[in-house]
């Protein structure tokens, strides 16, 4: 067994960030750096970075996701990005979705340790969940696939006019021009990189942001959403 590494010392912008939850937020950096460790979600490598690199990076996401939305986190993992935006954004509706189950025991386990209400885990692949999932406002993901391959899951779970905000790296504006014919058949109408964490990160937190017109997916998969739906619609009168 892996053994958990000793936690840093909280940096000053912890608790500004996370404000009234800054204790639930130095818990989940311990769960993280201990039993994240062990079940081997996250390298014992990261521990030493938790707070910069990985909590304060994604909360920092909270900067340019609207007020009220529904989120779905593509590909959660051990919550990152899900779980810092909702320590710090209790009025969106966050869904984790994450297709392991040893990644969404630890997810469930967090959610409810945390008390974070606004906040449900599925199991499942964003392929899987089409149709059955709810469209959202808000897709998020970090270090999930390169932004073609990420689109083609994330996008087809948005609600018309919805965004997916991806977090990414230096090559983000290479990311874009390479997946651009991919994006457009989804149905994607704009794309620009964001910079957020101003003060609090550095280097700041690089966003690619997708918005998706009227038909999030495009026409394959607002097909594949109508017949995901009524599948879902003739098992439930079942």
């Amino acid at each position: 067994m892996t053994e958990a590494a000793e936690l840093p010392q909280v940096p000053e912008e912890a608790q500004a960030v996370f404000g009234e939850l800054f204790p639930e937020a130095v818990r989940y950096a311990e769960l993280l750096a201990d039993a994240g460790v062990t079940r081997g979600l996250i390298g014992p490598r990261e521990v030493p970075r938790l707070w910069e690199r990985h909590l304060l990076n994604c909360a920092v996401l909270s900067e340019v996701v609207p007020e009220g939305v529904t989120v779905c986190d593509v590909g959660s993992g051990a919550g990152l990005p899900g779980i810092p935006l909702a320590l710090v954004r209790p009025d969106l509706k966050i869904t984790l979705l994450e297709p392991l189950l040893r990644r969404t025991n630890f997810l469930q386990e967090v959610v409810e340790l945390l008390g974070l209400d606004h906040v449900t885990v599925v199991r499942g692949r964003a392929e899987e969940v089409l149709g059955t999932l709810q469209p959202v406002h808000v897709v998020t993901a970090r270090a999930v696939a390169p932004l073609d391959r990420l689109a083609g899951w994330g996008v087809p779970l948005l609600r018309p006019y919805g965004e997916m905000l991806a977090l990414k790296g230096d090559a983000a504006e290479e990311e874009i021009n390479g997946a651009r014919a991919a994006l457009s058949k989804l149905g994607v109408v704009e794309t620009e990189v964001l910079h957020v964490g101003e003060g609090v990160v550095d280097p700041t937190t690089t966003v690619v942001r997708v918005v998706v017109g009227e038909s999030p997916g495009g026409v394959r998969f607002a097909a594949k959403r109508a017949k995901a739906a009524r599948v879902s619609r003739t098992r439930r009168r079942r």
